[in-house]
């Protein structure tokens, strides 16, 4: 991993690494939530997670637990870092996935349905 991918996914107050979200993951003491498109969670997504693309956070937002720890992720954790941020900001207690999946794939762990993979970026539809 290069010095600049390396510093974007160490992790922060309001970010955890992947080894920190699988523990919590395994533990259930967290609902983990991918904001990534459909064509990225057909392709590959960590067990366990709710899917709500980031553009329909808002209309699912009743249905996410404040009571609770929330993790969001998406490819690279940009997307989710945005939806963490927001969360936060309005009372709930979030987190984001430091480097997303692709991270989380770096770190060895697995992602579903066996054979998965993570996307690639595909150019905005017009």
């Amino acid at each position: 991993m290069d010095e600049t991918r390396a510093e974007a996914t160490q992790p922060t107050e309001t970010e955890l690494g992947p080894r920190e979200v699988a523990k919590l993951v395994e533990s259930d003491q967290t609902i983990l939530i991918d904001v990534r498109q459909d064509y990225e969670w057909d392709a590959g997504r960590i067990a366990g997670a709710r899917h709500i693309e980031v553009n329909e956070l808002t209309a699912a937002a009743d249905s996410i637990p404040r009571d609770e720890t929330v993790v969001f992720y998406c490819r690279s954790g940009s997307r989710s870092g945005m939806a963490a941020h927001a969360f936060r900001e309005a009372g709930w207690r979030t987190h984001n996935l430091a480097g997303g999946v692709i991270a989380w794939v770096e770190e060895g762990l697995e992602l579903e349905p066996e054979g998965a993979t993570v996307a690639a970026t595909r150019p905005p539809t017009a």
